[in-house]
């Protein structure tokens, strides 16, 4: 993997960059869309590809062990030819996933074992068979196997975990030179920066995932609770510190003004399950605010989806015609929704390259937070 950074902002750390991997460019910054298992919800390939275009899309290593199985995707080929997906993969460690498992999960040093959502069985996940499995998928980038810590969390709790996190990332990347890549392509470990919320936790774990020569580092553990101004607060922290030349990684965030703003510390990838999820809900992103399409103040207008929007069903269907197909329960509805937010998602990130590029970034990201919080 090459990362090429192509111009910095002068009013903020925002960047536009590239990245290369045997699977394409990159161009950053850019929202990766999760397709959890081999699907983003809602969407077919050929629309993901060709309507919401975007250069990588994120799968889950938790999800993917289960079901399918990993032994499925190897003969398959692994994850692309198994979804038909022939541009860049991105997959997470299960770490977050685990994380979110509280109740039928138990941490140790060796790793973690937890119980399946699916049929109650147990597995085991370590840094070593992580690795094997992220193998077996078959990402172009993979995810060093961290624990995600809950917020609020204990300071003593929080620095333990950080430096298990570090123990761990070190049996990653010694694993991982004793595993083949399986598919003919190169794949690229990205280590995990934790700490919770604490600075000096996060100055100090920046440091160590810095020091690892990583070709991209991640930021994880935000994003799960915390207020917004502690989330940038320790992005700041850690980009501070994470190599310059490398791309950063932001993980599982979030809004449009989430991403508006991080982007403006020096974030370059984003990924989140808001677009697809709060659609099935109803809830539109647009450049002028939030629609709920559920209102009944929709129920007569029929006036484009969104006139500005950057996906053909923006224009094709109306607001009341989608109204009515949720208060139908009919599940075009949800992937009418799913696409417009995707497609805005994109074009959100895409706008935000052209103004860093331009160097018209730092005063169009204010107006664009202004209007991204509006309520239509």
């Amino acid at each position: 993997m090459e990362f090429e950074l192509l111009h910095t902002d002068v009013n903020s750390r925002a960047r536009a960059g590239k990245i290369t991997t045997d699977h394409g460019v990159i161009e950053t910054p850019i929202f990766m869309p999760v397709g959890t298992v081999a699907t983003v919800k809602g969407v077919h390939q050929r629309e993901l590809q060709q309507e919401i275009n975007p250069d990588i899309i994120l799968g889950n290593t938790y999800h993917l062990y289960l079901r399918p199985k990993t032994e499925i995707l190897k003969q398959a080929g692994g994850l692309h030819k198994f979804m038909n997906w022939d541009r860049n993969i991105l997959t997470d460690s299960g770490g977050f996933q685990v994380y979110s498992l509280s109740a039928n999960r138990k941490i140790k040093e060796e790793g973690v074992k937890f119980k399946s959502h699916i049929d109650g069985s147990y597995h085991f996940f370590s840094p070593e068979n992580v690795m094997e499995i992220q193998r077996t998928i078959g990402a172009d980038i993979i995810m060093a196997f961290d624990e995600c810590t809950p917020y609020p969390c204990d300071y003593k709790y929080a620095r333990r975990s950080m430096h298990m996190t570090h123990r761990w990332l070190d049996r990653c990347v010694e694993h991982l030179k004793k595993t083949p890549e399986l598919y003919g392509y190169s794949q690229t470990l990205f280590p995990i920066v934790q700490g919770s919320t604490y600075k000096d936790l996060r100055k100090q774990s920046a440091e160590y995932i810095a020091g690892v020569g990583a070709e991209g580092n991640a930021i994880g553990g935000l994003s799960v609770g915390e207020p917004a101004e502690e989330m940038y607060a320790m992005t700041e922290v850690v980009t501070d510190i994470l190599p310059v030349d490398k791309p950063r990684y932001l993980m599982g965030v979030g809004t449009p003004i989430n991403i508006l703003e991080n982007i403006a510390l020096g974030i370059d990838m984003f990924d989140c399950v808001m677009p697809t999820r709060n659609a099935r809900n109803g809830m539109l992103f647009t450049a002028n605010g939030i629609i709920n399409i559920k209102n009944k103040k929709w129920v007569a207008d029929f006036s484009p989806i969104d006139e500005m929007g950057h996906t053909w069903v923006d224009t094709e269907y109306s607001k009341a015609y989608l109204r009515h197909l949720f208060a139908a329960n009919e599940s075009l509805g949800k992937q009418i929704a799913s696409i417009h937010n995707l497609g805005f998602y994109m074009w959100l990130v895409r706008e935000a390259r052209q103004q860093i590029l331009s160097g018209t970034f730092y005063d169009w990201k204010a107006k664009m937070v202004k209007q991204l919080g509006e309520r239509l």
